[in-house]
């Protein structure tokens, strides 16, 4: 290791200064002793890849990070500056060759590289020689077989008669007003090919949509005398799981089942309302990456629907692909909007880049008018070249929840496509400001000095104090039963979606840490909690950090600890703690408190854990220093959290302006053309 170290200097220099992680050097020590490397400027590449991907790309443009690398201002990193210096002068072309020449790349067009050659190297050279494009390996084999497994189920087209699927349409959104109808149009094309993307913002309809288009699939088998298709309907948490649960439930009623079908009970039975999660679809071996059911074990399942696809990571949907039949739909349902998973990958964007301009074929528009009677926009037909992608997207438009004009609405589509009142703005905190002015009632913003501020301190108690007063005024009686307690735990946790604080970061005086441990002292003091001084008391709402199978909990379930009684072993009732959770089914789970290993207090969370979820009245806190994560997606995330109000609590306006001008990019290969 020490022979090492005048060859990695310049590396551990790098790291010293921020420029890369204690990773990524790590990575590139070890392949310069395992692979023999002794070319510096290889071995940066290497570790510049790694540090990228745990930014969350799944691959690294060599060209631009390279350029990006800072210049020390210190006289003792004069030769590493020198150096910096010649790296920037190399071209592409100079770049793949060194590369190329590399034991620890593979090279590949990003066609095909042999196996044995693959499986000797930990990292896979693309792109093209002027732009290399550099991976992980196994972020590689993911983005191929997700690439793959698109591709082919793009090019299954069912032949769908237009005499069958136009009046089951019909039926479907008989009492549609909107022209064109999106959701319409979405159930057309997704029942067309075995792969579709249906995105949209809050208040589009893709549940809606989704549950008509589950009710197409099936009266178009019955129709046909097929089996009933056997659909999965999953999502990333269990919150999401929970929340598409029930959604789902409650839209079946309303659908026209004697209409649509000659078999109106089949019909009605053959959609399922269970909601699980991906992990738990898939069957995670313990202790492992792996899962039970593979591309040698796939799932029994015809059509597998996910929802909050935008929270789903490249390595997630690699094994979910895998696990699919080569004849199974894949249905991917999301806000392209939202921020992606804190994993690797941004899967639901790169695949939606286009869809807002559409990009239909005219062949596209002419079956679209002809089994939905709607006409596209002429400006989203492509009359030259088109993609077989785009022929499977559709963006739902029309939000039936806020109003583009004013309100929640509007400041979702300020913060995300930077327009207020239909135009294009100079300055978006400025709109933002006017924003909240004309909309006091529903969008309130608070410029705090301190997180002990009495305005701010004022809106959290607010918040809570629901939840928690309900708990003590609507406990059941002692000799209540079960049931009584259920119902009232059941109350608990819908009065608790009334508020939720967000916060941008972990750490610091504004992050989830500092904040949880602030609300604490603060709701005690205004006597809305007691007995804080012990890590369980009543009240204390906890988030699920990690799956936990035994218990049937996963990653971003919420939970209330509440007291009921409970039998002792000598046959005596006494009041004890328990945690109760909601069930994807509907239900009520009481939960022993040192059962629960991984969860952490939530009276603050952080936006990337609040995705999934809806409250009536959400409150974002950013930080006093910029931070990466401040993003446009970041605060559009965090406002369409909100059913009904939305709260802004910031300190500093620099702050505020770096996030309402800062977009995410994630780089990846998963292009298609």
């Amino acid at each position: 290791m020490s022979e090492l170290n005048p060859l990695i200097q310049p590396l551990i220099d790098l790291q010293a200064v921020g420029q890369i992680r204690s990773i990524d050097l790590a990575l590139a020590r070890y392949i310069a002793e395992e692979a023999d490397e002794t070319d510096l400027d290889v071995l940066l590449a290497i570790a510049l890849t790694s540090e990228r991907n745990g930014h969350g790309d799944v691959c690294l443009d060599l060209m631009t990070q390279v350029q990006s690398l800072e210049w020390i201002k210190h006289p003792d990193f004069q030769p590493l500056n020198e150096w910096l210096v010649s790296l920037k002068a190399l071209s592409g072309n100079e770049w793949w060759q060194k590369l190329s020449q590399s034991k620890a790349f593979a090279t590949s067009s990003l066609d095909s590289i042999e196996p044995s050659v693959l499986s000797n190297t930990p990292l896979v050279l693309a792109g093209s020689a002027d732009r290399p494009r550099l991976y992980l390996r196994r972020y590689w084999h993911y983005e191929e077989r997700v690439k793959q497994a698109i591709q082919q189920r793009l090019a299954l087209v069912e032949g769908l008669s237009d005499s069958v699927i136009a009046p089951l349409l019909n039926t479907l959104f008989a009492s549609s007003q909107q022209h064109p109808d999106w959701q319409k149009i979405a159930c057309a094309l997704a029942a067309r090919r075995s792969f579709a993307v249906i995105t949209g913002g809050p208040g589009t309809g893709k549940t809606t949509t989704v549950v008509r288009l589950l009710a197409l699939l099936q009266a178009l088998a019955i129709e046909n005398n097929a089996p009933i298709v056997q659909i999965a309907l999953a999502a990333p948490t269990g919150k999401a799981a929970a929340r598409l649960n029930a959604s789902i439930a409650a839209q079946i009623e309303s659908l026209p089942f004697a209409k649509l079908s000659q078999h109106p009970e089949l019909l009605k039975r053959s959609i399922p309302t269970e909601v699980t999660t991906l992990h738990r679809l898939l069957g995670p071996i313990p202790n492992s990456r792996r899962f039970r059911h593979h591309a040698h074990h796939p799932l029994p399942m015809d059509c597998v629907v996910v929802d909050e696809a935008s929270m789903v990571d490249l390595e997630m949907l690699a094994a979910l692909v895998d696990a699919l039949k080569p004849s199974a739909r894949l249905i991917l349902l999301g806000d392209k909007d939202q921020l992606a998973s804190v994993e690797a990958g941004a899967v639901l964007g790169d695949l939606c880049q286009q869809a807002w301009q559409g990009g239909y074929s005219d062949e596209t528009a002419a079956w679209l008018k002809s089994v939905t009677q709607d006409t596209l926009p002429r400006e989203m037909i492509t009359h030259d070249k088109t993609r077989q992608l785009d022929q499977a997207i559709t963006m739902l438009r029309f939000s039936h929840r806020f109003s583009a004009q004013g309100g929640i609405g509007a400041l979702a589509h300020l913060v995300n496509q930077g327009e207020y009142q239909g135009q294009k703005v100079s300055d978006p905190l400025l709109s933002l400001k006017q924003i909240f002015a004309q909309q006091p009632e529903q969008l309130q913003i608070y410029a705090v000095n301190q997180s002990t501020d009495a305005e701010f301190a004022q809106l959290v108690v607010k918040g809570y104090q629901g939840y928690l007063r309900q708990l003590v005024e609507q406990r059941p009686a002692h000799t209540a039963s079960s049931s009584d307690f259920d119902e009232w735990a059941r109350s608990i946790l819908t009065a608790h979606t009334a508020f939720q604080l967000l916060s941008a970061v972990r750490e610091g005086v504004w992050g989830v840490h500092s904040l949880n441990s602030w609300i604490t002292q603060l709701l005690t003091r205004a006597n809305l909690i007691s007995n804080t001084q012990a890590l369980w008391y009543e009240g204390r709402p906890i988030l699920v950090t990690q799956n936990d199978y035994n218990l049937r909990l996963m990653n971003g379930d919420i939970g209330i600890t509440l007291k009921r009684p409970v039998v002792d072993a000598d046959g005596e009732i006494r009041e004890a703690l328990r945690v109760v959770f909601p069930t994807p089914e509907g239900g009520i789970r009481w939960v022993m408190p040192s059962r629960l290993q991984a969860i952490e207090t939530v009276y603050a969370m952080t936006v990337h854990k609040s995705q999934g979820s809806e409250f009536t009245h959400t409150a974002l806190v950013l930080p006093d220093q910029p931070s990466a994560v401040l993003t446009q997606e970041l605060i559009y995330t965090a406002i369409t959290r909100s059913r009904e109000t939305f709260s802004l609590v910031y300190s500093k306006e620099s702050v505020l302006r770096q996030a309402l001008t800062t977009r995410v990019t994630r780089l990846s290969g998963l292009t298609f053309s």
